[in-house]
């Protein structure tokens, strides 16, 4: 504050000096109470010119829209630091109100800090307090983008109660968390806590946005899923212009944007321009590897350069440690703001044990040098004073609202010409998540084309595009499709249509790429295959009527033509290794086309004649040199053999009925993933982790199967150690009813057991107390007989032995007393349980 005292003394200096210069030239001048007067008289004036103006505009904030207030806040589970504060944070609360005076004395002309707003347990809290630094436990929020994303989809937004102050609330972020709703303020200061978790330099800011900005409104905006990405275009180098060239005519259109007429009504200026409050969150470099600074939209997730002009101004911005208010002009919006919070001059900051360097003022700058710069030692020690730690609990979010996301699990943005629609997975059945139309118009009523995201589906399905004007369907599939399909493009799922599918090529055998289809013609492209094919194009004719027309697969159409062309083949020379063939089946005839070699410039070609192998007479047809047409760069003259030829066609032929079989295959292969497709389109079904244990039933059901078996068999044990009969009970043969003899030799036997038990027992004890005794008894005879040449050490050993024999002696004393004492009791006891047993209890009742 003590920079503000200065410019003001200067500006009073500035005035004297300038009374004193009109003196010295004979003007009139004005004493000092007369000028304030009258500059305190305009300024009142000017302030309620304004305050009648800004009266006549109303807002009116829709009550669906409010923000959750105190009353729906169950402040009894809240823990003590939301209900009261700490000494530390009450010494803070002084400092801040004492800032706040100074700056309003030094400043009159700026609104009021916004320092200590009320939690929802309406107790007054420094901002910086509220941010709670936290690190999500999610890897999807470890970047800005997506954690931004995030919070744009969780909560939903609630604007400010007046849009030109501040709130007078700020609640903590795990309230807002709860309810999934709050204000800008609410949204920068969750997404803050997030960011500065996650390793950036981040700041939430107080300043002032556009209308758009306030209100999240994006009908003005484009979406940014229809935007495309821009290609990098290699400019071509011009020649130089020539000397005598004749100049192209001058463009004469306009250079300024147009805009249709519908567009400009929309865009109608603001009357609270410049006035409404907003919050954002700014990101300085440095940290996270971030290259430049930038401003984050938290209602959008969107992010914005520090000179964009949906920003209007700066009031003050804070971390979790520290608090700074701008003191520059922003009259240029936000672009010429220098975000070095190591300025004292431009920043003005509330602690002084902050993080950021004090910055000496460069030669060039006409700025005072600052009193903090000269004065060092205790000084400043008395005045630093850190900030107190947040009073926000650990921020949390479970699993299951990180994967539900939305509220509600659904939300929706409307775009420029453009509807965004978002929902959580497993919320539709068919695995929908997102959802963007486009329209033609700005009412978006007339829909150009629908994209849609999905997620868990078995069939792999991912993205569906469809266009509303052609009738073209997209479907684009994750690897992992039966058929392998990665995108399948159609305007109707009727066979022999119109369509193209490509193929995941490293999951098919045949290293199918792509298949085009259309009622005539079906044409598929291949890589990696052993025998070198790269294209097949297959021509039908029209199909033969028949009386019993099933399907295609029973009648299927007439091949006119195949068309086959082949990779190079390096284990062949080049005028052997056929590029191209064609069989022309109709015409009985086949084309080859042999790959040219590197110091040819044409290449071989061949044309067969096939003709059957008999004739109308049952003779066999004798090859002949009219059969072959061949032309050839370098004649060979084992070419021009007819059996060379003879052998060619034959192999030819046997080529052409597998070139058949398999564009046949490839019909019926299309006809199976249609009807698959069909299938899927009906079942949708949705895959579900083993390790989502709410969701997948299977694995449920059988987790408590298991849980259950080992429930009964941990009885059973447990049982059976109880069971004092299932000893006796196993000599007997298994399914044998008991008879009453039986069961008193059982109840005997078990009594005796019983009694042998105890007096073993009694023993053990009585064998393990003699023990004791013998032995301490030869220490201590073995210390009669060397007590004279003992040590100290000795002794000292000699005592700690006979104190632990005794108290050994003694336990085992009182042991074999007690046992005397309950071993009666014992037997009784259990003598009273057999006779109430289920199993002897009919057959002893004679004995009771």
């Amino acid at each position: 504050m003590e920079v503000l005292k200065e410019k003001v003394e200067e500006e009073e200096a500035a005035e004297r000096e300038e009374a004193a210069e009109r003196a010295e030239r004979g003007e009139k001048t004005k004493r000092p109470m007369e000028v304030r007067r009258e500059e305190t008289t305009m300024t009142q004036e000017m302030l309620r010119d304004l305050e009648r103006k800004l009266s006549e505009i109303e807002v009116s904030v829709p009550e669906k829209l409010l923000a959750f207030t105190k009353d729906t806040i169950d402040t009894s589970k809240l823990p003590l630091s939301y209900q009261s504060n700490t000494l530390k944070e009450e010494h803070l609360l002084q400092v801040a109100d004492n800032f706040s005076r100074q700056y309003s004395h030094l400043c009159p002309d700026r609104v009021p800090l916004f320092l200590h707003p009320l939690n929802e347990c309406e107790v007054p809290k420094f901002v910086s307090t509220t941010i709670r630094p936290t690190l999500m436990p999610y890897p999807e929020l470890y970047n800005w983008d997506t954690c931004a994303q995030f919070i744009s989809d969780f909560l939903s937004m609630v604007p400010l109660p007046d849009p030109l102050k501040p709130p007078l609330y700020l609640y903590s972020s795990t309230t807002v968390l709860k309810y999934q709703k709050g204000n800008c303020f609410d949204f920068s200061t969750l997404l803050c806590s997030m960011l500065i978790g996650a390793g950036y330099d981040a700041y939430c800011v107080n300043g002032y946005g556009s209308q758009d900005l306030c209100h999240m409104d994006l009908t003005r905006e484009v979406c940014p899923l229809t935007m495309k990405p821009k290609e990098s275009v290699k400019e071509e180098e011009k020649a130089p212009p020539k000397k005598y060239a004749i100049k192209p005519p001058r463009d004469l259109t306009s250079r300024s944007p147009t805009f249709p007429m519908q567009e400009q009504e929309n865009a109608k200026t603001d009357p609270l321009h410049g006035l409404r409050v907003h919050s954002w969150v700014l990101v300085l470099s440095g940290k996270r590897e971030v290259p430049e600074s930038f401003f984050i939209d938290p209602f959008t997730a969107r992010s914005y350069s520090t000179q964009d002009d949906h920003f209007l101004g700066i009031e003050s911005l804070w971390n979790h440690k520290n608090y700074w208010v701008n003191m520059q002009d922003c009259w240029n919006c936000c672009k010429d703001l220098v975000f070095d919070l190591g300025d004292p001059v431009r920043w003005e900051y509330l602690l002084l044990g902050t993080d950021k360097p004090f910055l000496r003022p460069s030669p060039d700058q006409n700025y005072p040098p600052h009193p903090h710069l000269s004065q060092q030692g205790k000084e400043d020690e008395d005045k630093s004073f850190d900030m107190p730690p947040s009073w926000v609990e650990q921020i949390e979010i479970s699993p299951e609202a990180f994967e539900t996301r939305c509220p509600n699990g659904k939300k929706v943005i409307q775009y420029k010409r453009a509807k965004l629609e978002k929902w959580a997975p497993y919320l539709n059945n068919n695995g929908l998540v997102c959802r963007l139309t486009t329209y033609e118009d700005l009412e978006c009523t007339k829909t150009l084309e629908m994209k849609e995201w999905y997620q868990n589906r078995e069939d792999m399905l991912e993205l569906k595009h469809i266009n509303k004007i052609t009738g073209l369907n997209v479907d684009y599939f994750k690897p992992g499709h039966p058929q392998a399909l990665r995108v399948h493009s159609y305007k109707s799922m009727q066979p022999e249509m119109d369509r193209v599918m490509e193929f995941y090529e490293t999951a098919r055998v045949d290293g199918l790429i792509k298949r085009e289809e259309t009622p005539k013609t079906m044409t598929e492209h291949y890589q990696g295959r052993p025998d070198f094919l790269s294209y097949r194009h297959v021509n039908f004719g029209p199909r033969m009527k028949k009386l019993a027309l099933n399907s295609a697969e029973s009648n299927p159409r007439p091949m006119v033509k195949i068309t086959e062309r082949f990779f190079r083949n390096p284990a062949k020379p080049a005028d052997e290794d056929v590029a191209e063939r064609v069989f022309l089946i109709a015409e009985e005839r086949i084309q080859l086309r042999y790959h040219c070699r590197s110091d040819h410039i044409t290449a071989n070609k061949r044309e067969f004649l096939r003709r059957t192998e008999v004739d109308s007479k049952g003779n066999k047809i004798i090859m002949t040199p009219d059969m072959c047409i061949s032309f050839e760069v370098e004649p060979m003259e084992h070419t021009k053999k007819l059996l060379y030829q003879y052998e060619a066609m034959m192999k030819l032929k046997n080529e052409e009925k597998l070139s058949r079989h398999q564009a046949w295959e490839s019909e019926l292969e299309v006809l199976e993933i249609l009807k698959l497709r069909e299938e899927e389109e009906e079942a949708h079904t949705l895959t579900i982790s083993i390790y989502d244990t709410k969701r997948n039933e299977k694995s449920k059901e059988y987790r408590e199967a298991m849980e259950r078996v080992l429930h009964e068999e941990h009885l059973r044990q447990v049982e059976a150690q109880l069971d004092y009969l299932a000893p006796f009970l196993a000599q007997l043969p298994p399914g044998e009813k008991l008879t009453r003899w039986q069961a008193v030799r059982l109840k005997d036997e078990c009594l005796n057991d019983f009694k042998q038990r105890l007096i073993d027992k009694a023993n053990l004890i009585q064998a393990r107390f003699e023990k004791e005794t013998q032995e301490l008894q030869k220490k201590q005879q073995w210390y009669q007989e060397n007590q004279v040449t003992l040590t100290p050490e000795d002794e000292d050993l000699y005592l700690s032995y006979c104190s632990q024999a005794m108290f050994r002696i003694r336990i085992l004393e009182q042991r074999l007393s007690r046992h005397k004492e309950l071993a009666p009791l014992k037997y009784l006891a259990l003598e009273e349980k057999l006779y109430k047993d289920p199993r002897l209890v009919e057959l002893l009742k004679v004995f009771v």
